[in-house]
């Protein structure tokens, strides 16, 4: 924290919409993001109807697979959930369902809490 009490760190997940800026967001700003400590980093491919989801592991931006159900999970917001086909469809129902399941994010307290020293 710096002495205002604010946090002093990269975005722990960066969402990007791509529609002619796509080379730049899978390369360019993947690079950036990634050497700044930049933990999650989605890219939404429109002209491509594609999602990517990079993590960092190993101080690389490694790209993440939907699970059996066509779903990205984020792995620093648990109940976070992605459903790719109904995303890329614009079915809000179906991505709203994902978001409001049993492993929602609404039904998980914080893991950590930040506190400011006064």
């Amino acid at each position: 924290m710096n002495d205002y009490g604010y946090l002093i760190s990269p975005p722990e997940l960066n969402v990007e919409v791509a529609a002619s800026s796509t080379s730049i967001d899978l390369r360019d700003k993947r690079r950036a993001y990634c050497r700044n400590g930049v933990r999650e980093y989605q890219v939404s491919l429109v002209a491509e109807a594609r999602l990517e989801w990079f993590c960092l592991e190993d101080d690389d931006s490694r790209p993440q697979l939907p699970d059996p159900q066509g779903v990205l999970p984020s792995r620093g917001f648990p109940g976070l959930r992605r459903p790719i086909a109904p995303l890329l469809a614009g079915d809000t129902a179906q991505v709203r369902a994902a978001l409001t399941g049993p492993e929602s994010l609404s039904t998980k307290p914080p893991k950590t809490s930040v506190n400011r020293a006064d």
